[in-house]
């Protein structure tokens, strides 16, 4: 079982899309975006509804309108969109299984559970360096590890496929590709 929901995978990748190779923000529609990516379009209209109201994303007006960042890319960590989208979530649940010990006869004594439980101490500790390195990377930096890895074709036909899709939206019955 997975700690972050797929809303989170999802709103990662969609805000990448929403970053060009230069870390500035362009618009798309969730439904563009869930079908360049394979993604449910009911789910993923959940997600930038989180998105919108943790103040990541804006909608944008107009029959060509979406969604775009609300912040420069390098100001969006990972930790606030796994936040914005999954709310904060503990990695641990301290069930103070150590008041329990059978040696103590139901009445534990107080340098068992005086402090904080050492294993509860353990997770928190994870916990803290998880959201810390969550919290240094930002959208900007996934992009910039995503266009070394890239060939410099596919930014340009993301650019392509996406301006398509905007430039067909009130267009009436004029089809997005000519064949």
């Amino acid at each position: 079982m997975s700690l972050y929901s797929a809303g989170v995978e999802y709103g990662i990748h969609c805000l990448l899309f929403l970053v060009d190779e230069r870390g500035d923000s362009r618009e798309s529609s969730v439904r563009d975006l869930a079908e360049l990516q394979g993604v449910p379009q009911e789910y993923l209209a959940k997600v930038f509804t989180k998105l919108a109201r943790a103040g990541l994303v804006v909608a944008t007006e107009g029959v060509r309108g979406g969604f775009r960042l609300a912040r420069p890319s390098d100001e969006i960590t990972v930790l606030d969109i796994v936040t914005a989208i999954d709310g904060p979530k503990k990695i641990f649940d301290c069930r103070e299984i150590r008041e329990r010990c059978a040696v103590f006869e139901g009445s534990a004594p107080g340098w068992a559970t005086e402090g904080t439980c050492a294993i509860h101490a353990v997770m928190l500790g994870a916990q803290k360096r998880m959201e810390e390195a969550l919290a240094q990377q930002t959208i900007l930096d996934l992009a910039r590890r995503f266009g070394r890895k890239a060939p410099a074709e596919f930014g340009q036909k993301v650019n392509d496929w996406m301006g398509e899709r905007r430039e067909g939206k009130g267009a009436g019955d004029i089809p997005l590709r000519q064949e």
